[in-house]
Parts: C-alpha cells; structure tokens; sequence
C-alpha cells in the first residue's frame, strides 16, 4: 500500500473537527452508483472480533518493539475500561494522552506499512464474516461503506482498503514533513464525535442521512446509530440492546456460546483502547531510547 496520506479535515460551525480518508482505490462494481446512501460501520467487534489497535499492538509486539509483558498490561487496561464503563472527563483526557504517546514519531508511511502486514497476521482472520457481508450488500447497492473508529485514520483507510470499502474515518493525528506530532487535529473519534463526523462527511459528500445506514456493538454509538434513517445493533453490548429493543432497530449477533464471552476482551471502548496504548507508546520510546 502507498504511504500517501490523503486525509479531509472539515470543521463544522460550532467547532467540531471530523477526519476520514477514502481507500486507495474504489472498490469494483459494475452497479450504478447511488450518490445519497451509504453505509457507516464501527470496527472493533463490530465489523472484527476485538479491537483493531489492540491487533495493531500485538502485530509490535510480535516484531520486538516492545515486550509481551507491555502486551498484558495494554489489555489489562482494556478490560478494566470495558468492565467499568468508565467515561468520565479524566478518562477521556488520558484517552487523548494516551492516541497522542502512541503515534508521536512515527513515519506515517512505517504506521501504514505495518497495518498492512498485521492486518494479514492477525486482523483478516478475525473480521466477522457476517458483518463483511452487511458491508458488501450495500457495496452491491452502489452505496459508499465507510468504517468509523476511534483509531488512527491511517490504520481505518488500510482496513478498509483491505475490505474493498470507500474509506475511513478515524481518529486524526497531526503530521509535519511526513511524522506524527504528537498533537491530535481535533477529538478522539469517540462517542458524539462519531455522529459529528458523519454528519459532516454527509454535507460534504452529499449524503442524504436519512437514506444512510449506521452498525455498531456499543451503546457508546448511540449518536452515530441515532444520526441516520437505519440503525443495526451487530453483537450488541446489554445496553445497545435494550436500546434496539426500544427503538425497534436490526440486531444482528454473529457471536455463539463460548466464544461470545471470550472476545468482550479486549475491549471495544475507545477510551480504554486509546488509554491501554499509553503502555505501548511508552515501551515504542523507551526501546527507540535504549537503541539511540
């Protein structure tokens, strides 16, 4: 894949940035395009069992940029994010420290290189084949499919130019001369900012909401589920089903038994997502410290 970034920045009247990025290449159709609709889908254990930046990490650890045990402790945090649904401002502020020590130094094209090769280790086998084909029936539609997740922007566009889906949006990270700042261009894509973004995205693309589709496993998403004229529930946290239940929406599970237990960790809460990368982060730095 090429190491180009080629993110859009909007920022709407009140203050709120949003970031998406398309995929290299469209994807393939011979079905007339439909310029109004398109579909909106979350990532971690919505379109993939787990979380996508923990995949990311793990692909690291596998390369010696940091140690297993670093590995333990970034799921660790994780899981006690999931468990405790923290959400308050403070956890949200180390949230942001947290996107900000992981990507800082880094060559956008070595970030894009490396998701590439992990998402064919260690991310591929884990996409839930279910939701795929949710993504696909509306790519058979002529409709754009975009993924939306609290990750890095650059690692969204490789997953979705992997799935053969219109682009990204995600979390956006300031770049000079081709490296990470350090400081995040806007909020984590998280909660509100999601539907924030898509809204946006719609103004600017020409999207009629109305006529979109949103897929997501957190009642966490419930402004992005809320934003548009279709809301599914796939594998569905207690409180995004109650709420489904309510409000009548699709709820489509791809988990069984066993196996629905075991994938709740790591944990798909953008805050302890991006908090748990703090641990990888640090490990990145003090291995580059030590290599100095």
């Amino acid at each position: 894949m090429a190491g180009t970034r080629k993110v859009t920045v909007s920022t709407d009247a009140h203050g709120h940035t949003a970031g998406w990025s398309e995929a290299p290449s469209a994807p393939a159709t011979t079905v007339p395009p439909d310029p109004t609709a398109a579909a909106f889908f979350d990532v971690d254990n919505t379109m993939m069992q787990g979380a996508s930046i923990y995949w990311f990490a793990r692909g690291l650890a596998a390369r010696k940029y940091f140690t297993t045990g670093d590995l333990a402790r970034f799921a660790w945090q994780q899981a006690r994010f999931r468990l405790l649904a923290t959400e308050h401002a403070g956890d949200m502020s180390q949230a942001k420290e947290a996107a900000l020590a992981f990507v800082q130094g880094w060559r956008v094209d070595d970030i894009e290189r490396l998701a590439d090769e992990i998402f064919d280790e260690l991310m591929a086998p884990r996409i839930w084949a279910g939701t795929r084909r949710l993504a696909q029936r509306h790519l058979d539609a002529g409709e754009r499919v975009w993924l939306v997740s609290a990750a890095p922007v650059e690692i969204g566009r490789v997953i979705a130019a992997r799935l053969g889906l219109t682009g990204a949006i995600g979390t956006v990270a300031e770049v000079v001369d081709g490296a990470y700042t350090g400081r995040l261009v806007g909020d984590l894509m998280h909660g509100p900012a999601k539907a924030e973004a898509v809204t946006q995205l719609a103004a600017v693309e020409g999207l009629d909401l109305a006529r979109c589709a949103a897929y997501s496993d957190s009642a966490n998403d419930l402004p992005m589920l809320s934003a548009v004229g279709r809301a599914v529930a796939v594998n569905p946290d207690p409180a995004l089903l109650r709420q489904a239940r309510e409000r009548g929406w699709d709820v489509r599970d791809f988990r069984t038994g066993r196996r629905a237990v075991r994938i709740a960790v790591p944990s798909t809460a953008a805050a302890g997502l991006l908090a748990g990368a703090v641990t990888a982060g640090l490990a990145l730095h003090r291995r580059r410290h030590r290599e100095a």
